[in-house]
Protein backbone atom coordinates (compact mmCIF):
# COMPACT_ATOMS: atom_id res chain seq x y z
CA UNK A 1 0.00 0.00 0.00
CA UNK A 2 2.85 2.10 0.28
CA UNK A 3 3.82 4.49 -2.66
CA UNK A 4 6.97 5.80 -3.23
CA UNK A 5 6.74 10.09 -4.53
CA UNK A 6 9.54 11.37 -5.74
CA UNK A 7 8.46 13.67 -8.53
CA UNK A 8 7.54 17.33 -6.93
CA UNK A 9 9.96 17.23 -4.20
CA UNK A 10 13.24 18.51 -5.64
CA UNK A 11 12.68 21.63 -3.38
CA UNK A 12 11.74 24.38 -5.11
CA UNK A 13 7.80 23.45 -4.96
CA UNK A 14 7.38 24.94 -1.47
CA UNK A 15 8.85 28.47 -1.77
CA UNK A 16 12.30 27.33 0.56
CA UNK A 17 13.84 30.18 2.59
CA UNK A 18 17.68 29.62 3.61
CA UNK A 19 19.78 31.62 6.13
CA UNK A 20 20.71 34.85 4.03
CA UNK A 21 18.08 34.39 1.46
CA UNK A 22 14.79 36.23 1.07
CA UNK A 23 13.96 35.82 -1.94
CA UNK A 24 10.23 34.12 -2.45
CA UNK A 25 9.66 30.87 -4.80
CA UNK A 26 8.70 32.17 -8.24
CA UNK A 27 6.31 30.09 -8.29
CA UNK A 28 4.11 32.33 -6.29
CA UNK A 29 1.35 29.91 -4.52
CA UNK A 30 2.96 26.87 -4.01
CA UNK A 31 2.41 23.55 -5.49
CA UNK A 32 1.83 20.70 -3.12
CA UNK A 33 1.49 16.85 -4.03
CA UNK A 34 -1.14 15.37 -3.67
CA UNK A 35 -3.37 15.42 -0.20
CA UNK A 36 -1.49 18.52 1.03
CA UNK A 37 1.54 16.36 3.15
CA UNK A 38 4.31 18.62 1.72
CA UNK A 39 7.01 16.30 0.21
CA UNK A 40 6.98 13.17 2.05
CA UNK A 41 9.30 10.83 1.03
CA UNK A 42 6.58 8.14 1.26
CA UNK A 43 2.34 8.43 1.57
CA UNK A 44 -0.59 6.23 1.82
CA UNK A 45 -3.02 7.60 -0.88
CA UNK A 46 -5.31 4.49 -0.62
CA UNK A 47 -6.11 4.87 2.98
CA UNK A 48 -6.67 8.66 2.66
CA UNK A 49 -9.74 7.85 0.33
CA UNK A 50 -11.51 6.69 3.09
CA UNK A 51 -12.33 7.01 6.74
CA UNK A 52 -10.79 10.19 8.49
CA UNK A 53 -8.80 11.63 5.43
CA UNK A 54 -10.42 13.00 2.41
CA UNK A 55 -10.02 15.77 -0.32
CA UNK A 56 -10.45 19.18 -2.46
CA UNK A 57 -9.22 21.00 -4.55
CA UNK A 58 -8.52 24.79 -3.54
CA UNK A 59 -8.94 27.68 -6.15
CA UNK A 60 -5.27 28.08 -6.42
CA UNK A 61 -2.94 24.49 -6.96
CA UNK A 62 -2.29 23.49 -3.15
CA UNK A 63 -4.08 20.47 -1.99
CA UNK A 64 -5.94 20.92 0.52
CA UNK A 65 -6.93 17.38 2.82
CA UNK A 66 -10.59 17.04 4.42
CA UNK A 67 -10.07 15.19 7.78
CA UNK A 68 -13.07 14.18 10.32
CA UNK A 69 -12.71 13.72 14.14
CA UNK A 70 -12.66 10.10 15.17
CA UNK A 71 -15.30 8.98 18.24
CA UNK A 72 -16.71 6.03 18.90
CA UNK A 73 -15.09 3.99 16.13
CA UNK A 74 -16.12 6.19 13.39
CA UNK A 75 -15.08 9.27 11.57
CA UNK A 76 -17.48 12.70 11.85
CA UNK A 77 -17.61 15.68 10.97
CA UNK A 78 -18.62 18.39 13.86
CA UNK A 79 -22.22 18.43 15.12
CA UNK A 80 -22.07 22.08 13.63
CA UNK A 81 -20.73 21.61 10.31
CA UNK A 82 -18.17 24.05 10.91
CA UNK A 83 -14.52 23.40 10.21
CA UNK A 84 -10.96 25.01 11.02
CA UNK A 85 -8.31 25.62 8.52
CA UNK A 86 -4.92 24.27 9.30
CA UNK A 87 -1.68 25.89 7.96
CA UNK A 88 1.59 24.73 6.69
CA UNK A 89 3.54 27.83 8.92
CA UNK A 90 6.37 27.27 6.28
CA UNK A 91 4.34 28.64 3.44
CA UNK A 92 1.34 30.55 5.11
CA UNK A 93 -1.11 27.70 2.98
CA UNK A 94 -3.96 25.84 3.75
CA UNK A 95 -3.17 22.23 3.94
CA UNK A 96 -6.28 20.63 5.64
CA UNK A 97 -9.85 21.52 7.09
CA UNK A 98 -10.69 19.69 10.34
CA UNK A 99 -13.97 19.75 12.47
CA UNK A 100 -14.51 22.78 15.16
CA UNK A 101 -15.92 20.52 17.26
CA UNK A 102 -18.29 21.86 19.92
CA UNK A 103 -19.82 20.20 23.24
CA UNK A 104 -22.03 18.06 21.24
CA UNK A 105 -19.01 16.22 19.50
CA UNK A 106 -17.40 15.98 22.93
CA UNK A 107 -21.01 14.78 24.58
CA UNK A 108 -21.17 12.38 21.85
CA UNK A 109 -17.37 10.66 22.24
CA UNK A 110 -17.76 10.96 26.27
CA UNK A 111 -20.77 8.37 25.76
CA UNK A 112 -19.21 6.18 23.44
CA UNK A 113 -16.31 6.01 25.95
CA UNK A 114 -19.04 5.13 28.67
CA UNK A 115 -19.95 2.26 26.29
CA UNK A 116 -16.18 1.19 25.97
CA UNK A 117 -15.33 1.51 29.73
CA UNK A 118 -17.94 -0.88 30.38
CA UNK A 119 -15.82 -3.49 28.55
CA UNK A 120 -12.46 -2.03 28.71
CA UNK A 121 -12.58 -1.96 32.62
CA UNK A 122 -12.48 -6.00 32.37
CA UNK A 123 -9.62 -6.46 30.40
CA UNK A 124 -6.21 -7.61 31.46
CA UNK A 125 -3.33 -6.21 32.14
CA UNK A 126 -1.80 -8.62 29.19
CA UNK A 127 -4.87 -7.29 26.66
CA UNK A 128 -3.56 -3.99 27.40
CA UNK A 129 -0.28 -4.55 26.81
CA UNK A 130 -0.92 -5.81 23.66
CA UNK A 131 -3.02 -2.97 22.13
CA UNK A 132 -0.07 -0.71 23.71
CA UNK A 133 2.73 -3.03 21.53
CA UNK A 134 0.14 -2.87 18.63
CA UNK A 135 0.07 0.84 18.66
CA UNK A 136 3.62 1.19 18.89
CA UNK A 137 3.86 -1.16 15.50
CA UNK A 138 1.40 1.12 14.18
CA UNK A 139 4.03 3.96 14.57
CA UNK A 140 7.31 2.04 13.83
CA UNK A 141 5.52 1.15 10.14
CA UNK A 142 4.28 4.59 9.55
CA UNK A 143 7.34 6.64 10.75
CA UNK A 144 8.72 8.34 7.82
CA UNK A 145 5.06 9.06 7.17
CA UNK A 146 4.28 10.83 10.33
CA UNK A 147 7.57 12.37 10.74
CA UNK A 148 7.01 14.13 7.16
CA UNK A 149 3.71 14.73 8.45
CA UNK A 150 4.48 16.53 11.17
CA UNK A 151 7.46 18.35 9.68
CA UNK A 152 4.71 19.90 7.25
CA UNK A 153 2.08 20.96 9.77
CA UNK A 154 4.49 22.11 12.62
CA UNK A 155 7.27 23.93 10.15
CA UNK A 156 9.78 20.91 11.81
CA UNK A 157 12.88 20.32 10.40
CA UNK A 158 13.80 16.78 9.39
CA UNK A 159 16.21 16.30 11.49
CA UNK A 160 13.91 16.99 14.80
CA UNK A 161 10.84 15.13 13.12
CA UNK A 162 12.64 12.24 11.81
CA UNK A 163 13.71 11.40 15.44
CA UNK A 164 10.45 11.80 16.98
CA UNK A 165 8.61 8.65 16.38
CA UNK A 166 11.37 6.05 17.58
CA UNK A 167 10.98 7.48 20.69
CA UNK A 168 6.81 7.52 20.60
CA UNK A 169 7.30 3.63 19.54
CA UNK A 170 9.77 3.32 22.57
CA UNK A 171 7.39 5.20 25.18
CA UNK A 172 4.30 2.94 24.26
CA UNK A 173 6.51 -0.13 24.53
CA UNK A 174 7.75 1.15 28.10
CA UNK A 175 4.11 1.19 29.10
CA UNK A 176 3.15 -1.81 27.58
CA UNK A 177 5.40 -3.59 30.30
CA UNK A 178 4.30 -1.67 33.01
CA UNK A 179 0.69 -2.58 32.07
CA UNK A 180 1.49 -5.64 33.63
CA UNK A 181 3.36 -4.26 36.52
CA UNK A 182 0.65 -2.64 38.54
CA UNK A 183 0.18 -3.67 41.89
CA UNK A 184 -1.71 -2.90 45.16
CA UNK A 185 -0.41 -3.59 48.99
CA UNK A 186 -1.49 -6.45 50.73
CA UNK A 187 -0.54 -6.25 55.11
CA UNK A 188 -1.22 -8.37 57.60
CA UNK A 189 -4.23 -7.52 60.14
CA UNK A 190 -3.95 -3.81 61.73
CA UNK A 191 -7.20 -4.91 63.67
CA UNK A 192 -7.50 -8.47 64.81
CA UNK A 193 -10.13 -10.78 62.58
CA UNK A 194 -9.57 -8.21 59.52
CA UNK A 195 -6.78 -8.24 56.35
CA UNK A 196 -6.32 -4.58 54.67
CA UNK A 197 -5.56 -4.74 50.84
CA UNK A 198 -4.76 -1.68 48.42
CA UNK A 199 -6.18 -1.96 44.62
CA UNK A 200 -4.89 0.24 41.99
CA UNK A 201 -7.87 1.50 39.88
CA UNK A 202 -8.24 2.80 36.53
CA UNK A 203 -10.03 6.60 36.71
CA UNK A 204 -12.19 5.96 34.00
CA UNK A 205 -12.76 8.45 31.49
CA UNK A 206 -9.52 10.81 30.84
CA UNK A 207 -8.63 13.26 28.61
CA UNK A 208 -5.61 14.52 27.11
CA UNK A 209 -5.04 18.32 25.94
CA UNK A 210 -1.71 18.07 23.52
CA UNK A 211 -0.04 21.46 22.48
CA UNK A 212 1.21 22.11 18.93
CA UNK A 213 4.91 21.89 19.21
CA UNK A 214 4.98 18.34 19.56
CA UNK A 215 1.22 17.06 18.63
CA UNK A 216 1.58 13.60 18.34
CA UNK A 217 4.99 13.05 20.91
CA UNK A 218 3.00 14.68 23.39
CA UNK A 219 -0.41 12.40 22.83
CA UNK A 220 2.07 9.18 23.37
CA UNK A 221 3.52 10.41 26.40
CA UNK A 222 -0.34 10.55 27.66
CA UNK A 223 -1.92 7.59 25.80
CA UNK A 224 0.66 5.55 27.30
CA UNK A 225 0.01 5.71 30.84
CA UNK A 226 -3.69 6.27 30.47
CA UNK A 227 -4.40 2.91 28.49
CA UNK A 228 -2.13 1.13 30.72
CA UNK A 229 -3.49 2.37 33.71
CA UNK A 230 -6.75 0.35 31.87
CA UNK A 231 -8.31 4.18 31.40
CA UNK A 232 -10.11 5.10 28.14
CA UNK A 233 -9.17 7.91 26.33
CA UNK A 234 -10.74 11.36 24.35
CA UNK A 235 -7.37 13.44 22.76
CA UNK A 236 -7.68 17.29 21.98
CA UNK A 237 -4.91 18.00 19.16
CA UNK A 238 -3.92 21.50 19.36
CA UNK A 239 -6.12 23.70 16.97
CA UNK A 240 -2.71 24.42 14.95
CA UNK A 241 -1.37 20.92 14.62
CA UNK A 242 -4.24 17.99 14.54
CA UNK A 243 -2.86 16.20 11.66
CA UNK A 244 -0.50 13.63 12.80
CA UNK A 245 -2.46 12.72 15.58
CA UNK A 246 -5.47 12.04 13.05
CA UNK A 247 -3.49 10.20 10.82
CA UNK A 248 -2.22 8.02 13.50
CA UNK A 249 -5.99 7.07 14.63
CA UNK A 250 -6.67 6.65 11.11
CA UNK A 251 -3.73 3.61 10.36
CA UNK A 252 -4.57 2.38 14.25
CA UNK A 253 -8.00 2.33 13.87
CA UNK A 254 -8.04 -1.14 13.19
CA UNK A 255 -6.61 -2.65 16.99
CA UNK A 256 -8.18 0.11 18.67
CA UNK A 257 -11.66 -0.99 20.61
CA UNK A 258 -14.42 1.45 19.39
CA UNK A 259 -14.41 4.30 22.30
CA UNK A 260 -11.07 3.15 24.05
CA UNK A 261 -9.43 6.17 22.38
CA UNK A 262 -10.73 9.30 20.49
CA UNK A 263 -9.83 12.24 18.96
CA UNK A 264 -12.16 15.47 18.66
CA UNK A 265 -10.63 18.50 16.87
CA UNK A 266 -11.53 21.98 17.57
CA UNK A 267 -10.68 24.78 19.83
CA UNK A 268 -9.95 25.67 23.32
CA UNK A 269 -13.50 26.60 24.04
CA UNK A 270 -16.08 25.42 23.14
CA UNK A 271 -14.41 21.80 22.78
CA UNK A 272 -11.59 22.26 25.39
CA UNK A 273 -13.55 23.79 27.90
CA UNK A 274 -16.34 21.14 27.20
CA UNK A 275 -13.56 18.68 27.88
CA UNK A 276 -12.28 19.84 31.85
CA UNK A 277 -16.13 21.04 32.46
CA UNK A 278 -17.67 17.35 31.81
CA UNK A 279 -18.43 15.58 34.80
CA UNK A 280 -17.73 12.12 33.72
CA UNK A 281 -14.45 12.81 32.97
CA UNK A 282 -11.94 12.51 36.20
CA UNK A 283 -8.73 13.67 34.83
CA UNK A 284 -7.61 16.05 32.46
CA UNK A 285 -4.14 16.03 31.44
CA UNK A 286 -2.80 18.97 29.44
CA UNK A 287 0.62 20.17 27.65
CA UNK A 288 0.13 23.97 27.00
CA UNK A 289 1.05 27.13 28.76
CA UNK A 290 0.40 28.27 32.14
CA UNK A 291 -2.52 30.96 31.77
CA UNK A 292 -3.81 28.15 29.76
CA UNK A 293 -3.40 25.79 32.82
CA UNK A 294 -4.38 28.28 35.38
CA UNK A 295 -7.54 28.91 33.81
CA UNK A 296 -8.19 24.82 33.45
CA UNK A 297 -7.39 24.65 37.39
CA UNK A 298 -10.08 27.04 38.08
CA UNK A 299 -12.95 25.20 35.82
CA UNK A 300 -12.23 21.59 36.97
CA UNK A 301 -12.89 22.76 40.25
CA UNK A 302 -16.34 22.64 39.56
CA UNK A 303 -16.23 18.48 39.25
CA UNK A 304 -13.16 18.40 41.65
CA UNK A 305 -11.79 16.06 38.52
CA UNK A 306 -8.38 15.64 38.71
CA UNK A 307 -5.58 17.52 36.81
CA UNK A 308 -1.66 16.77 35.54
CA UNK A 309 -0.46 20.06 34.03
CA UNK A 310 2.87 20.43 32.39
CA UNK A 311 2.87 24.12 31.42
CA UNK A 312 5.29 26.53 30.54
CA UNK A 313 9.38 27.07 31.25
CA UNK A 314 11.87 29.64 31.25
CA UNK A 315 14.93 26.87 31.51
CA UNK A 316 17.79 28.48 32.54
CA UNK A 317 21.70 27.25 31.52
CA UNK A 318 24.35 28.10 33.86
CA UNK A 319 27.65 28.05 32.59
CA UNK A 320 30.18 28.35 35.48
CA UNK A 321 33.61 29.51 34.51
CA UNK A 322 35.81 25.99 33.93
CA UNK A 323 32.87 25.24 31.51
CA UNK A 324 34.49 25.04 27.64
CA UNK A 325 33.38 27.42 25.54
CA UNK A 326 32.90 25.71 22.53
CA UNK A 327 30.91 22.95 24.08
CA UNK A 328 28.76 25.23 25.69
CA UNK A 329 28.10 27.08 22.49
CA UNK A 330 27.08 23.81 20.55
CA UNK A 331 25.05 23.08 23.71
CA UNK A 332 23.29 26.85 23.51
CA UNK A 333 22.65 26.08 19.55
CA UNK A 334 20.58 22.88 19.68
CA UNK A 335 18.94 23.60 23.41
CA UNK A 336 17.58 27.25 22.54
CA UNK A 337 16.95 26.88 18.82
CA UNK A 338 15.39 22.96 18.55
CA UNK A 339 12.28 23.61 17.06
CA UNK A 340 12.39 26.96 16.66
CA UNK A 341 13.07 27.26 20.49
CA UNK A 342 9.34 26.41 20.34
CA UNK A 343 10.33 23.75 23.41
CA UNK A 344 9.18 24.21 27.38
CA UNK A 345 12.69 23.36 27.97
CA UNK A 346 14.56 25.35 25.60
CA UNK A 347 17.80 27.37 27.11
CA UNK A 348 16.22 30.64 26.92
CA UNK A 349 18.00 31.84 29.68
CA UNK A 350 22.01 31.49 29.39
CA UNK A 351 23.80 32.83 32.49
CA UNK A 352 28.04 33.14 32.07
CA UNK A 353 30.09 33.73 34.83
CA UNK A 354 31.70 36.58 34.02
CA UNK A 355 35.27 35.41 32.98
CA UNK A 356 34.20 33.26 30.11
CA UNK A 357 31.54 35.51 28.98
CA UNK A 358 33.17 37.30 26.38
CA UNK A 359 34.34 34.04 24.88
CA UNK A 360 30.88 31.94 25.61
CA UNK A 361 28.99 34.89 23.34
CA UNK A 362 31.10 35.38 20.65
CA UNK A 363 31.39 31.35 19.93
CA UNK A 364 27.68 30.97 20.37
CA UNK A 365 27.28 33.89 18.10
CA UNK A 366 29.01 32.31 15.35
CA UNK A 367 27.44 28.85 16.18
CA UNK A 368 23.81 30.37 15.96
CA UNK A 369 24.80 32.60 12.61
CA UNK A 370 25.86 29.16 10.89
CA UNK A 371 22.55 27.98 11.36
CA UNK A 372 20.17 27.14 8.17
CA UNK A 373 16.66 28.47 7.98
CA UNK A 374 13.80 27.76 5.36
CA UNK A 375 10.69 25.19 4.84
CA UNK A 376 12.33 21.77 5.84
CA UNK A 377 10.34 20.22 2.67
CA UNK A 378 12.77 21.81 0.54
CA UNK A 379 15.93 20.73 2.27
CA UNK A 380 16.31 17.34 4.96
CA UNK A 381 19.37 19.50 5.82
CA UNK A 382 17.28 22.73 7.14
CA UNK A 383 18.35 23.29 10.75
CA UNK A 384 16.00 25.16 11.71
CA UNK A 385 12.29 25.87 10.35
CA UNK A 386 9.43 28.94 11.20
CA UNK A 387 7.62 29.01 14.46
CA UNK A 388 3.81 27.85 14.40
CA UNK A 389 1.67 30.84 12.90
CA UNK A 390 1.88 34.70 12.25
CA UNK A 391 0.57 35.26 15.64
CA UNK A 392 3.35 33.51 17.30
CA UNK A 393 5.42 35.03 14.90
CA UNK A 394 4.07 38.60 16.23
CA UNK A 395 4.57 37.98 19.67
CA UNK A 396 7.95 36.88 19.63
CA UNK A 397 8.53 40.02 17.63
CA UNK A 398 6.60 42.09 20.34
CA UNK A 399 9.42 40.80 22.57
CA UNK A 400 11.88 41.98 20.80
CA UNK A 401 11.12 44.90 20.65
CA UNK A 402 9.87 45.81 23.98
CA UNK A 403 13.38 44.53 24.88
CA UNK A 404 15.00 47.32 23.10
CA UNK A 405 12.86 49.76 23.83
CA UNK A 406 14.24 48.96 27.45
CA UNK A 407 18.11 49.41 26.41
CA UNK A 408 18.64 45.44 25.56
CA UNK A 409 21.17 44.46 22.27
CA UNK A 410 20.25 42.19 19.48
CA UNK A 411 24.04 40.96 19.16
CA UNK A 412 22.51 38.81 16.32
CA UNK A 413 18.83 37.97 14.32
CA UNK A 414 16.20 40.09 15.76
CA UNK A 415 14.06 39.63 12.17
CA UNK A 416 12.12 38.07 10.09
CA UNK A 417 13.54 35.66 7.10
CA UNK A 418 12.05 35.84 4.01
CA UNK A 419 8.34 36.96 2.65
CA UNK A 420 6.55 33.86 3.26
CA UNK A 421 5.27 31.44 6.01
CA UNK A 422 6.57 32.57 9.77
CA UNK A 423 10.14 32.97 10.02
CA UNK A 424 12.44 34.44 12.66
CA UNK A 425 16.25 35.01 12.20
CA UNK A 426 17.71 32.45 15.30
CA UNK A 427 18.16 35.68 17.99
CA UNK A 428 20.70 36.16 20.38
CA UNK A 429 19.97 39.14 23.05
CA UNK A 430 22.37 41.08 26.07
CA UNK A 431 22.47 43.34 28.36
CA UNK A 432 18.95 42.79 29.96
CA UNK A 433 18.02 42.92 33.77
CA UNK A 434 17.05 40.04 35.65
CA UNK A 435 13.60 41.33 35.80
CA UNK A 436 13.04 41.85 32.00
CA UNK A 437 10.17 40.95 30.11
CA UNK A 438 12.51 39.05 28.23
CA UNK A 439 13.95 37.27 31.10
CA UNK A 440 10.81 36.64 32.99
CA UNK A 441 8.21 35.52 30.41
CA UNK A 442 8.13 32.24 28.02
CA UNK A 443 9.07 33.94 24.34
CA UNK A 444 8.85 30.33 23.01
CA UNK A 445 10.64 31.45 20.20
CA UNK A 446 14.03 31.33 18.18
CA UNK A 447 15.49 34.07 21.24
CA UNK A 448 17.84 33.49 24.12
CA UNK A 449 18.69 35.97 25.88
CA UNK A 450 22.97 35.68 27.95
CA UNK A 451 23.63 37.36 30.94
CA UNK A 452 26.64 37.06 33.53
CA UNK A 453 26.97 36.42 37.09
CA UNK A 454 30.20 36.61 39.18
CA UNK A 455 29.57 33.89 41.70
CA UNK A 456 28.62 30.63 41.65
CA UNK A 457 25.54 31.95 44.44
CA UNK A 458 24.47 34.85 41.90
CA UNK A 459 24.16 32.38 39.32
CA UNK A 460 21.52 30.01 41.47
CA UNK A 461 19.48 32.99 42.61
CA UNK A 462 19.38 33.99 38.86
CA UNK A 463 18.23 30.79 37.81
CA UNK A 464 15.55 30.68 40.75
CA UNK A 465 14.46 34.07 40.26
CA UNK A 466 11.26 33.53 37.82
CA UNK A 467 7.87 31.81 38.04
CA UNK A 468 8.50 28.70 36.80
CA UNK A 469 10.75 25.77 37.05
CA UNK A 470 10.36 22.95 34.58
CA UNK A 471 14.02 22.37 33.52
CA UNK A 472 17.74 24.14 33.53
CA UNK A 473 21.37 22.44 33.45
CA UNK A 474 24.65 23.43 34.26
CA UNK A 475 27.86 23.27 32.48
CA UNK A 476 31.07 22.54 34.33
CA UNK A 477 34.32 20.46 34.06
CA UNK A 478 33.88 20.01 37.63
CA UNK A 479 31.04 17.32 38.00
CA UNK A 480 30.87 17.58 41.52
CA UNK A 481 30.51 21.51 41.95
CA UNK A 482 27.89 20.55 38.97
CA UNK A 483 25.96 18.69 40.91
CA UNK A 484 26.32 20.84 43.92
CA UNK A 485 24.27 23.88 41.95
CA UNK A 486 22.28 21.49 39.86
CA UNK A 487 20.84 20.16 43.93
CA UNK A 488 20.43 24.07 44.83
CA UNK A 489 18.26 24.87 41.26
CA UNK A 490 14.24 24.46 41.76
CA UNK A 491 13.54 22.85 38.48
CA UNK A 492 12.12 19.66 37.60
CA UNK A 493 15.04 18.27 35.26
CA UNK A 494 17.98 19.25 35.50
CA UNK A 495 21.05 18.11 32.86
CA UNK A 496 24.73 18.39 33.70
CA UNK A 497 26.93 19.43 30.64
CA UNK A 498 23.79 18.52 28.52
CA UNK A 499 20.69 20.61 27.34
CA UNK A 500 17.46 19.22 26.53
CA UNK A 501 18.24 15.39 25.83
CA UNK A 502 17.86 13.00 26.67
CA UNK A 503 14.19 12.19 27.81
CA UNK A 504 13.88 8.75 28.47
CA UNK A 505 10.54 6.95 29.50
CA UNK A 506 12.41 5.26 32.43
CA UNK A 507 12.22 8.48 34.09
CA UNK A 508 9.62 11.25 35.00
CA UNK A 509 9.22 14.66 33.31
CA UNK A 510 7.52 17.48 35.08
CA UNK A 511 7.64 20.90 36.95
CA UNK A 512 7.89 22.53 39.54
CA UNK A 513 6.24 26.18 40.64
CA UNK A 514 4.20 27.76 38.16
CA UNK A 515 5.29 25.00 35.45
CA UNK A 516 2.67 22.45 36.91
CA UNK A 517 2.39 19.36 38.76
CA UNK A 518 2.72 15.93 37.74
CA UNK A 519 5.02 13.61 36.03
CA UNK A 520 4.74 12.29 32.40
CA UNK A 521 6.54 9.28 31.60
CA UNK A 522 8.02 6.64 34.05
CA UNK A 523 5.99 4.43 36.68
CA UNK A 524 5.76 7.92 38.22
CA UNK A 525 3.40 9.08 35.81
CA UNK A 526 1.06 5.79 36.34
CA UNK A 527 0.24 7.22 39.49
CA UNK A 528 -1.63 10.87 37.85
CA UNK A 529 -4.02 7.52 35.67
CA UNK A 530 -4.91 5.77 38.83
CA UNK A 531 -6.66 5.70 42.25
CA UNK A 532 -6.33 3.73 45.40
CA UNK A 533 -8.87 1.71 47.21
CA UNK A 534 -8.65 0.42 50.65
CA UNK A 535 -10.27 -3.13 50.60
CA UNK A 536 -10.98 -4.03 54.14
CA UNK A 537 -11.81 -8.35 54.62
CA UNK A 538 -13.53 -10.13 57.49
CA UNK A 539 -11.59 -13.27 58.45
CA UNK A 540 -13.63 -16.35 58.39
CA UNK A 541 -14.45 -17.04 62.31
Amino acid sequence: MLEERAANCDGGEGGAHTAGSDDEDSHGSAVLPERGLGCPRITVPALYAHAGFGERRSAVSVSVTQVKQFIGGEWMDSSSGETMEVLNPATGEVIAEVPAATAKDVEKAVEAAKKAWSEWRSKTPKDRMELLLALADVIDENAEELARLESQNVGKPWWVAKDEPPAMSDNLRFFAGAARNLEGKSAAEYVEGYTSMLRREPLGIVAGICPWNYPLYMAMWKIGPALAAGNVQIMKPAEQTPMTLLRFAELAQEVIPPGVLQVVTGEGIPAGDALVRHPDIRLVSLTGDTATGKIIAKNAADTVKRLHLELGGKAPMVVLDDADPDTVAEAIKIGGFFNSGQDCTASSRILVSDGIYDDVLSKTVGAVDSMTVGDPASDDEIEMGPVISQEQQQRVLGFLERATDAKATIVTGGGTVGERGFFISPTIVTDVAQDADIVQNEVFGPVVTVQPFSSDEDAIAMANGVRYGLAASVFSENVGRAMKVAAQLDFGTVWINEHLFPLTPEMPHGGFKESGYGKDMSLYSMEEYTRIKHVVVKLAQ
